[in-house]
């Protein structure tokens, strides 16, 4: 004869405490990474220039070519401001040759240029300054991913990063930034050589990579395209 036992009770598995945390950091990541700039159809030449000259793009250069031989030497926040060679990699003598370049090609098409937005780092700063295009104003809000971790993190750096570039320029104007490299590959999948610049349109969708510029595709633009500057 059988004997009647009474139902098991199945409890459920407790969920440990750190797992919504870690769900919570798994979206903040992919928010942070998942923002490619929007594919569309690119700009050359002609196109180009005139897109440019009726304003409405930002233009992400990556600071010009730097002295590979000197190292980045960051102890706290505020160290990446140095100009002193044996601090901060700086700009070489070709680097700072091709921003002077590639802002005289950029006046000789007539773009006009309204915010002038740079990194903090000198080799940035200075990048920005020697192409003249307008007053230079520098904020961390565009910073090298290499400091990522004392300037609030890597998803907070490629936060900030993108809604600098996702601010429409004033109406008639172009908006530069100069940064860095990985920054630009953070925040819009896009990669530039040093010198090198993007060009994206802000829409509804999100940033637009319209066309990718090396400092020689801009002397060649103002050749081609460019108005003599004897005619005023």
């Amino acid at each position: 004869m059988g004997v009647n036992r009474p139902p098991r009770t199945v409890l459920p598995t407790p969920v440990p405490r750190w797992c919504p945390l870690l769900a919570a950091a798994c979206l903040l990541a992919a928010a942070a990474w998942a923002w490619p700039a929007v594919a569309s159809e690119r700009l050359s030449g002609e196109a180009l220039v005139q897109a440019l000259r009726r304003g409405g793009y930002v233009i992400y250069f990556r600071h010009a070519a730097t002295d590979w031989s000197q190292e980045d030497r960051v102890g706290g926040p505020g160290d990446w401001t140095s100009c002193d060679g044996q601090r901060m990699r700086q700009l070489s003598a070709a680097g700072r040759e091709t921003a002077r370049r590639v802002g005289a090609a950029m006046r000789r098409l007539g773009v006009p240029v309204g915010r002038v937005r740079s990194s903090e780092y000198c080799r940035a700063a200075e990048t920005a300054r020697l192409l003249a295009v307008g007053t230079v104003m520098t904020t961390r809000d565009l910073m090298n991913m290499r400091v990522a971790e004392l300037v609030g993190g890597r998803a907070a750096v490629v936060a900030r990063a993108r809604r600098v570039l996702s601010t429409p320029p004033a109406a008639g104007t172009n908006t530069v930034l100069v940064a860095h490299g990985n920054l630009m590959r953070a925040a819009t999948g896009s990669y530039a050589g040093e010198g090198g610049a993007g060009v994206f349109a802000v829409t509804p969708q999100g940033l637009t990579l319209v066309a990718e510029l090396s400092p020689q595709d801009w002397q060649a633009l103002a050749e081609r395209h460019g108005r003599d500057p004897a005619s005023g």
